[in-house]
């Protein structure tokens, strides 16, 4: 099919809230929805115990999931074309298969398996930053539009690709775009707050590192409102208390951390735990 975005069903309230969101994304973006169930029969499937017409009624159910989620995101989005596919296999690895040739993809929180305690699912964890195209995790369900995206920036690589894709979402939404850019004082012992000097002249040079990222986007996209946060301390807590007035919070899959050999760095980790809104995860090299 044409350019669609993908977006994961499987019958559970998060789920629904990803098919929603995602059929408005569809909208917003002019293209189309896939919407994708994957129906692991295997995992109940035991060779000489499986009941008579277990696969039909497990066939049946997973295909009444799909029909419900087309249902929902049509009724969101009347002007969307919506396509759906029921394929067997595990969700992640289904949905990754899916992303190859996809806008971006779409997933609640949490689905229906594993322990309902904790704060993300693992096909969340299992596709944000694994796959070349944004995953959007919909999570924090709010009522009412903020007209306000939230990017994290450092100056790598993945934080442009963020940058580009925040700005891009800010422009279709006619929204307001926060970007934040956290630094920390270097260890230098217990005397450093004594040194003021010492202080303003990272905070400066960090004001100049922000001011320099932001300045081809904003000549880019100069219609899109900009609101600077320039501040010191750890990103992950400045972007998620930022995402309590946000609509939608966009990170880098990996940042300026230690760990270069990470897949997902602690930041965007941090912000797909405790954000109060979607969060769109970027690869670098992804266009907005």
């Amino acid at each position: 099919m044409t350019a669609h975005v993908v977006v994961g069903a499987d019958g559970s309230p998060s789920a629904r809230q990803a098919v929603e969101w995602a059929a408005e994304d569809a909208a917003r973006r002019g293209c189309a929805l896939r919407i994708v169930h994957a129906c692991e029969a295997g995992a109940y499937d035991i060779p000489l115990q499986t009941p008579p017409g277990f696969r039909d009624s497990l066939s049946e159910h997973c295909r009444e999931v799909l029909d419900g989620a087309v249902e929902l995101a049509r009724g969101r989005a009347p002007g969307v074309a919506v396509e759906s596919a029921l394929e067997e296999g595990r969700p992640a690895e289904v949905l990754r298969r899916e992303a190859a040739d996809a806008v971006q993809v779409v997933v609640g929180s949490r689905g229906l398996g594993g322990f309902t305690g904790l704060l993300l699912g693992s096909v969340s964890l299992a596709l944000a930053g694994h796959v070349a195209v944004p995953v959007v995790v919909v999570r924090g369900a709010r009522e009412g539009v903020r007209g306000e995206v939230v990017v994290g920036f450092d100056g790598s690589a993945h934080s442009t690709a963020a940058l580009a894709y925040a700005f891009g979402e800010a422009a279709r939404r006619g929204a307001r775009l926060h970007a934040v850019h956290t630094w920390q004082m270097p260890v230098m012992g217990p005397y450093a707050p004594a040194y003021p000097p010492l202080t303003e002249d990272v905070f400066e040079a960090e004001r100049h590192v922000a001011v320099e990222a932001l300045a081809p986007w904003r000549e880019r996209f100069p219609a899109v409102k900009v609101e600077e946060t320039v501040v010191c301390g750890h990103p992950a807590a400045v972007i998620c208390e930022a995402s309590a007035d946000a609509d939608l919070v966009v990170v880098g899959s990996r940042g300026l951390g230690r760990l270069g050999s990470a897949v997902l760095g602690s930041t965007s980790h941090g912000v797909l735990h405790h954000a109060h809104c979607p969060v769109a995860v970027v690869r670098a090299g992804e266009e907005a």
